[in-house]
């Protein structure tokens, strides 16, 4: 059976396309729940702190997301394919101290993104090539260039520190602005966000990377071009860290040799706790952008209802257990249910050739 695409480019079904069915459906219920979830822990904290839902607050909680909501969309894409990018953090420092430094110099505030975009992808393309030719886990290889774009970072930056003043007044506005309640970040964000799940639904590209996560080998045997579409996700990925990058330069106006240590476990928790699956081929960007969003209210949350901003980091490793258990749960619960479904298919065939003979 083909599925012809908007591009006219057929896509063999791979083995199992009924069994990644069943697992889009159960993650998209999970979204579901997310979002319940979320709407009754604001629900609960307003009422708990009526200041809570604010025009300043509501654009304080979209503002808090938009970093992560653009850095975990890059990364849905890479774990789509079954792989990781744990560069992103490293990525994020380097662009935006490299926007931060053009701008210092009298740089144009549009060139500026476009710099750390373009940074971004370059360092993307990296992590796609070492991974796709080399044949490395891409575990280890964007853990290793994690640490080159760090030290470069790191030597680079040195003491150096760049401060709001030293940037645009025109720039920092725009990090802060919005209409009314709705950062302008955010608004990117979105737009981001709308752009690369259509791209995922409706073209035939965006579909090849659904079906490489689901099965490598049988993918390779569809002539889809595995090495590409993993390069493709990993320079996307990278683009989106370049332009969160520039995004965090506007928000927070304050970037020095340590913007963005640690990050990447932040943006991998979002991603898996927003139901794309870790062993590929499954979830959407709206189910990462609704980790994101879940896991950084958390922390408005908390200090809004009086409790202690430490409980952040277990309550955040307990959401990202909870989710890998989930999915292992949901994986062996499909992998039974196909098991049965064909053997029901081999004896019903069996006794249709016995009736026929």
């Amino acid at each position: 059976m083909t599925v012809t695409t908007p591009e006219h480019t057929p896509v063999t079904e791979t083995p199992g396309s009924s069994g990644t069915r069943l697992v889009d459906r159960v993650f998209k219920m999970r979204e579901l729940a997310i979002l319940v979830v979320f709407l009754v822990m604001i629900a609960v904290t307003q009422a708990g702190n009526s200041e809570f839902l604010s025009e300043q607050g509501i654009k304080d909680l979209l503002l808090n997301a938009t970093i992560l909501v653009l850095v975990a969309t890059g990364q849905s894409l890479v774990v789509i394919t079954r792989n990781v990018d744990l560069s992103v953090g490293s990525t994020l420092g380097i662009t935006a101290f490299a926007a931060g430094d053009y701008l210092h110099s009298g740089g144009n505030p549009a060139l500026a993104i476009v710099l750390a975009v373009l940074l971004g992808v370059g360092c993307g393309l990296l992590n796609g090539v070492l991974v796709s030719f080399g044949q490395v886990p891409a575990l280890v290889v964007t853990l290793g260039t994690l640490y080159i774009i760090r030290g470069i970072d790191s030597i680079w930056v040195g003491s150096r520190q760049i401060t709001a003043a030293d940037l645009p007044g025109a720039f920092n506005d725009f990090g802060s602005g919005g209409l009314s309640a709705i950062p302008y970040l955010a608004l990117i964000a979105l737009a981001v966000l709308v752009a690369t799940a259509y791209y995922l639904k409706h073209f035939g590209s965006g579909r090849e990377l659904y079906a490489l996560g689901s099965n490598p080998e049988a993918a390779r045997l569809a002539g889809i071009p595995v090495r590409r579409r993993i390069i493709t996700a990993y320079t996307v990925c990278g683009a989106l860290a370049g332009l969160a990058g520039a995004m965090y330069l506007a928000r927070f106006g304050n970037v020095d040799s340590s913007t963005g240590n640690g990050y990447e476990l932040t943006v991998v928790s979002a991603v898996v706790v927003g139901g794309v699956v870790f062993t590929g081929g499954s979830g959407s960007v709206y189910g990462a952008a609704l980790g994101a969003l879940l896991l950084t209210s958390i922390n408005s949350v908390l200090p809004a209802l009086g409790v202690s901003s430490v409980w952040v980091l277990a309550i955040n490793g307990i959401l990202l257990l909870l989710a890998i258990a989930v999915d292992r749960i949901v994986a062996l619960r499909v992998a039974v249910a196909l098991k049965k479904k064909s053997a029901l298919k081999r004896t019903a065939t069996s006794k249709e050739n016995t009736r026929h003979a």
